[in-house]
C-alpha cells in the first residue's frame, strides 16, 4: 500500500463561518477537515470542469457534427493562412 504526499492547507475565517462548517461536518458524520477538503476539492473540479468543457445547445452540435462531415470549401482566408503556415512553420 502506497501513501498518497499531502499538503498542508491553513486559513483563517470568520467564526460563524467556521461555526457553519463544524455544524455541517456534524451533520454529515465528518471531521471539519474532511468536510471542507472534499467540499473545496468538488468545488475544484467544478470550476475546472466549467472552464474547460464545452457544452453546446443541441442545435450548436448538429451545426458542428454537419461541419465536420461536409466542410465548406476553402475560402481566400483560409487559403492564404494554409500558404504561410507552410511558408512559416513546415519549411522550418
Amino acid at each position: 500500500m502506497t501513501i498518497e504526499p499531502t499538503a498542508r492547507l491553513e486559513a483563517r475565517l470568520p467564526a460563524r463561518v467556521y461555526a457553519t462548517l463544524k455544524r455541517a461536518a456534524e451533520l454529515s458524520g465528518r471531521s471539519v477537515t474532511d468536510f471542507v477538503v472534499n467540499a473545496a476539492h468538488d468545488a475544484a473540479r467544478r470550476a475546472i470542469e466549467d472552464e474547460t468543457i464545452m457544452r453546446l445547445s443541441a442545435e450548436d452540435q448538429l451545426r458542428f457534427a454537419q461541419a465536420l462531415l461536409n466542410p465548406p470549401r476553402p475560402n481566400a482566408a483560409l487559403k492564404r493562412a494554409k500558404r504561410l503556415h507552410r511558408e512559416q512553420v513546415e519549411v522550418r
